[in-house]
């Protein structure tokens, strides 16, 4: 059965709501305009709560079971491209709501992504290694993730996130092939990034092991976090709407502005932009929450190895491509 919305096109109403939510993240992260954000958070919620009480809002179940598997099993001709919204539980199975599940609501979904982009935004997001830094992170990036989970789950019970972490089988050649070739690329790009655009200076220099620990730490929870929240919540609530292309486009909207107040400024986002593009990409064909964090991490293990090396150049002098 094809999608509903993939058959019919995407609707301008749904489209509107979910471009102003998500356009709050560049108002917030890149423009650092906090109540233009806020603003945008209002009225892609104002729009969508109109196409809510229209009809619109709610995906017809069998377009939502196409991409979702919301109350549905898996959908005939999906492949592996299907998306893995969110998992199905039988009605009164003891984990679901004791009724059929609810089918998506584009009002209920875009406010999970505004409460997270909210929660993330209590914190300046500034790279700091101290004590109270690294605390302030933990509990606002968490809650990022944690507080639109939970919401889903007991308050609007319809278990719109969701955090597969083995996916649809095991990793091939393909998936080892990608794997390495994220580390060569990364061994080659990022170090002429970072340090001929300077931009390694918004990290904090690290010129000892308690700094460096902290420093590797910091990077690698952070890039777990990118694909809890990016991916996991954004693209995953997203797809129950939009086709996979169109709902790529949009986490990735939200991935780079975090990534750009993070400290990937200068042309960083010819780099960000396709890496967020293709992190999506590789868990619609996965669907495997494990794969794309290891790809981030061995991305992120590069950046912290980049980050010292730029700062104390006897470290990690091992690249290449160094202006």
């Amino acid at each position: 059965m094809r999608s509903a919305t993939v058959g019919a096109g995407v609707r301008p109403g749904p489209a509107v709501a979910a471009v102003l939510t998500v356009l709050a993240a560049p108002a917030f992260f890149v423009a650092e305009l906090p109540l233009l954000g806020i603003a945008l958070l209002a009225g892609g919620l104002l729009v969508a709560w109109a196409v809510s009480r229209g009809g619109a809002g709610a995906v017809p179940v069998a377009g939502a079971a196409s991409r979702a598997g919301v109350g549905a099993g898996p959908v005939a001709g999906s492949g592996a491209t299907a998306a893995p919204a969110g998992p199905a539980f039988p009605a009164g199975d003891g984990r679901g709501s004791g009724s059929a599940a609810r089918p998506p609501n584009l009002l209920r979904d875009l406010s999970l992504i505004a409460i997270g982009l909210l929660i993330v935004r209590t914190i300046p997001l500034a790279a700091e290694l101290d004590d109270w830094s690294m605390v302030k992170f933990t509990l606002a990036l968490g809650g990022a993730v944690a507080v639109p989970y939970a919401i889903s789950r007991w308050v609007y019970r319809d278990r719109a996130t969701a955090f597969p972490w083995r996916g649809g089988g095991r990793w091939g050649r393909i998936h080892w092939s990608w794997l390495i070739a994220v580390l060569v690329l990364g061994w080659l790009i990022l170090p002429w990034y970072f340090i001929s655009s300077g931009v390694y200076l918004n990290w904090p220099e690290v010129d000892d092991a308690d700094l460096i620990a902290r420093l590797f730490i910091g990077v690698g929870a952070v890039g777990i976090w990118d694909e809890l929240f990016f991916i996991c919540t954004v693209f995953t609530v997203l797809l129950r709407h939009f086709p996979p292309w169109l709902a790529n486009v949009l986490q990735a909207i939200v991935f780079v502005s975090f990534l750009w107040e993070l400290g990937y400024r200068s042309w960083g986002p010819a780099l960000t932009v396709p890496f967020a593009l293709v992190q999506g990409w590789i868990y619609l064909r996965t669907h495997s929450l494990a794969y794309v964090v290891t790809v981030h991490l061995l991305f992120d293990a590069v950046v912290f190895a980049v980050l010292v090396h730029a700062h104390n150049p006897h470290l990690f002098d091992v690249f290449v491509t160094v202006p």
